[in-house]
């Protein structure tokens, strides 16, 4: 009797998954996720990744359950754990959808190779992007083969190519696991913080598939139409937070595409543009790939190779604390540093200005912040994370010119008027009004007095950014 190892990684669902499909075909299915912590040794997960992989193994285990399956966890050397369980089970074919980090690519690879050596088949798929990373390239007038490093082009030649649909339904019955099968307690994988710190996200999400699906279904119907321009405030609820969903693969990029199409026919104006405006964010992380795979190295180098030897500051560990706890005396960069720790994720808006204020005002190296995004972020996305720290710094791909330094000052009062946001995660300053709330240095030594423990700023926002202006001339 034919057995499939269906191994889970970054694909974590039931609907439009390809290794699940073909698994399926077998007559029976041992569905494993193996915890290899030696694997990921430059990025080893955050702890708010480790927190949602927990539950987000605990959501797919159930739904496995609920279509006569199970999930079998297993810790160790991938190689071994999959080499055992290949021989408990005898094992005689294994599908897997692939990852696409430089690392983890070679890894697949390698193990690929092996695996076929010792006659097994194997079958790789791809559930986790509209477009493999090697897939689009610059034609043939241009320069031949060559990546794309500017967004606007890749997304054009996408559109080009045709953004492919849902490809597989959601399975109602699953190929048995059998019970000599064994696996580990989920709670052994130590992936909990021991210290519980995590009453904030468990307030704000629902990791797995039953609760990405849920999440875009409420954007779909609250906040798609009003993306283009409730997408900067970060006081309302105008982005999808589907992002933590689409790393693990609790929802696939086909599935977030397929949905906003669907809609695309029945609105104009403006709604048409947000749905625009939308898909092009899913663009952006499909772009986010592209450029990791094809510059393996922008995870922890500039891109742009002038920036190699830029004069960053070295004697920074204060100012780099207060940035991380929320202290710097900048109440949107504090409300947006705040919100990251309580929720373990931060508004887009907000995410340019903290970068900004750090690699521009601060001159700390915008490894330091992207370490840190890592660290705390339930969404934390090695090629996602690289592109917006190198954006932001103006060392990347699309890099923003030089002079574009975002003023948190500015930015809170264009998207925050009312210093809604602010107040929220800033409470020492809600008694100001608003027309203070943004730069409380500014506001009446009477008021200044009510701001009880609010810091001054550790920095002199028109100075900094004259400095950071000649170091980057200098590039």
């Amino acid at each position: 009797m034919s057995t499939t190892i269906l191994w889970l990684r970054q694909d974590l669902r039931l609907t439009d998954n390809p290794a699940l499909e073909a698994a399926c075909h077998s007559k029976r299915l041992v569905p494993v996720y193996i915890h290899d912590p030696a694997l990921n040794d430059r990025w080893p997960p955050g702890a708010a990744s480790k927190w949602w992989l927990h539950h987000s193994l605990s959501a797919l285990d159930r739904d496995l359950r609920h279509a006569g399956s199970r999930l079998i966890l297993r810790t160790g050397p991938t190689a071994e754990v999959l080499g055992d369980l290949v021989k408990t089970c005898k094992a005689t074919r294994i599908c897997w959808n692939r990852r696409y980090e430089p690392s983890l690519i070679d890894v697949d690879r390698e193990l690929k190779a092996v695996l076929q050596d010792s006659g097994l088949e194997v079958q790789t798929f791809n559930a986790g992007l509209l477009f493999e990373p090697w897939e689009i390239r610059r034609a043939a007038k241009e320069q031949p083969h060559a990546p794309y490093k500017v967004f606007t082009a890749y997304w054009r030649a996408c559109s080009r190519v045709g953004v492919p649909g849902v490809m597989h339904e959601r399975p109602d019955k699953l190929p048995v696991c059998s019970k000599e099968i064994l696996g580990e307690r989920l709670e052994d994988l130590g992936l909990l913080p021991r210290i519980r710190w995590d009453a904030g996200l468990h307030e704000l999400w629902q990791p797995g598939e039953k609760g990405a699906l849920a999440r875009l279904a409420q954007f779909l119907d609250d906040a798609l139409l009003d993306y283009s321009g409730a997408r900067d405030r970060p006081a309302v609820s105008g982005t999808s937070r589907l992002s933590p969903h689409l790393h693990f693969g609790e929802i696939g990029p086909r599935q977030v595409f397929q949905a906003v199409q669907q809609r695309e026919g029945h609105v104009r104006g403006s709604g048409a543009v947000s749905l625009e405006t939308f898909l092009r964010q899913v663009g952006w992380r499909e772009f986010a790939h592209h450029l990791l795979f094809h510059f393996p190295h922008t995870d922890h180098q500039p891109l742009n190779t002038r920036f190699n030897g830029f004069p960053w500051r070295h004697e920074y560990s204060d100012d780099l604390a207060a940035w991380q706890q929320g202290t710097t005396g900048i109440p949107l960069v504090d409300a947006g540093m705040r919100e990251l720790w309580h929720t373990g994720w931060m508004h887009n808006r907000v995410r340019m200005v903290v970068a900004s204020f750090l690699t521009k005002n601060l001159l700390i190296p915008w490894q330091e912040g992207a370490a840190w995004f890592w660290d705390t972020l339930v969404d934390a996305d090695l090629a996602n994370n690289s592109l917006g720290w190198q954006w932001v710094a103006g060392c990347g791909a699309d890099a923003a010119p030089y002079f574009r330094i975002f003023n948190p000052v500015l930015q809170g009062e264009k998207f925050d008027p009312e210093g809604v946001y602010v107040r929220r995660w800033v409470p020492e300053l809600d008694s100001l009004p608003s027309r203070y709330i943004h730069k409380p240095w500014s506001a009446p030594q009477s008021m200044q007095v009510h701001c009880t423990g609010y810091p001054p700023p550790v920095v002199d926002l028109k100075s900094s950014r004259e400095r950071a202006l000649s170091s980057y001339r200098r590039r």
